[in-house]
């Protein structure tokens, strides 16, 4: 694979093999940008558990302090009351069957869909399209509630949803490299301590294996865990 002068450039100076204190390695990445748009900062984690057996599932979401910096779009199936919550609440498309049929018809153009449980009957028919996708409400992910205003809310502001994939890893984007360094702390921070709480009670042995961060085009670099609520 060939790669670019700027992308050679950028890693000059990079060793792959060293694990990185957190706050060092948000410098280098820093340091390392050469793309023209603002890159994502993505956070990966490989986990000590067996996701094949159900008691070691590992998801949940959390809500970043600082948001994820993406514009976050939201379709809430609703009707009613419910529906006039989403629009207030700021959901960027919000309806029944209508928006079914769309889906069906291949329209796709939002990035979070929650839904009143009352719809799901309608929005069970999206399963094939909308699983495959990773867009399907689910209570486990708190997109199936009755509470939409707030969900909506806390999806705009930087909600995110994690779960352990097949080899057992797990990952988010965390902000963009634009944002403070201290703002991607807290939010490395406040995902890390998400990722603890949803420990497994079966799990034996170690639970974090290895970490690592990089953005949209930089380098990855593996972070030394025990330095994650250091300021150095």
């Amino acid at each position: 694979m060939k790669h670019t002068k700027n992308y050679k450039k950028s890693r000059d100076g990079i060793d792959r093999l060293k694990v990185y204190p957190l706050v060092e390695a948000l410098d280098v990445l820093k340091a390392a940008k050469f793309a023209k748009f603002d890159e994502s900062v993505e956070v990966v984690l490989r986990l000590g558990v067996d996701p094949k057996h159900a008691d070691q599932m590992v998801r949940g979401t959390v809500s970043l302090p600082h948001g994820t910096g993406k514009k976050v779009r939201v379709l809430v199936f609703a009707q009613g009351e419910k529906e006039a919550e989403a629009k207030e609440a700021g959901a960027d498309f919000v309806g029944s069957d209508e928006f079914v049929s769309k889906i069906q018809g291949g329209w796709l153009d939002f990035d979070v869909a929650v839904a009143t449980p009352d719809m799901m009957r309608n929005v069970g028919r999206l399963g094939k399209i909308l699983g495959a996708r990773g867009l399907m409400p689910s209570p486990k992910a708190g997109t199936v509630t009755m509470d939409v205003g707030r969900t909506v809310k806390e999806l705009k502001a930087g909600r995110i949803e994690f779960r352990v994939d097949r080899q057992s890893g797990i990952g988010a984007a965390v902000g963009k490299l634009s944002f403070d360094r201290d703002k991607l702390l807290e939010n490395v921070r406040t995902f890390y301590d998400a990722i603890m709480r949803a420990k497994p009670a079966t799990t034996k042995g170690r639970y974090i294996h290895n970490m690592a961060i990089s953005s949209t085009m930089g380098p990855g670099l593996k972070i030394d865990e025990s330095t994650i609520l250091s300021d150095k």
